[in-house]
């Protein structure tokens, strides 16, 4: 199923907790098929309730997302909410 889409990675990020680590992944998929259209996500791994993830709209919004979500981890912002794709 991989195969048939493409990623479009935006943003990477790893956070070192004393129970291990988390990461922070933002990515554009749309299927492999030219002119389809691309919903944005943020998924988050290596924490108690995983995974959590966000859905964009568009890039803009999921490049600020993960700036909220990298902010809501280390404590420094609320948890973000979504933007309606």
């Amino acid at each position: 199923m991989l195969d048939q889409m493409t990623l479009y990675p935006i943003a990477d990020d790893v956070l070192f907790a004393p129970g291990g680590k988390v990461v922070i992944r933002t990515y554009g998929v749309a299927p492999a098929a030219a002119g389809a259209a691309v919903s944005y996500r943020t998924w988050v791994t290596g924490i108690r309730d995983q995974p959590r993830y966000w859905h964009w709209g568009h890039f803009e919004d999921a490049a600020a997302g993960h700036r909220r979500v990298l902010e809501w981890l280390t404590g420094r912002g609320p948890r973000p909410a979504q933007v309606p794709a």
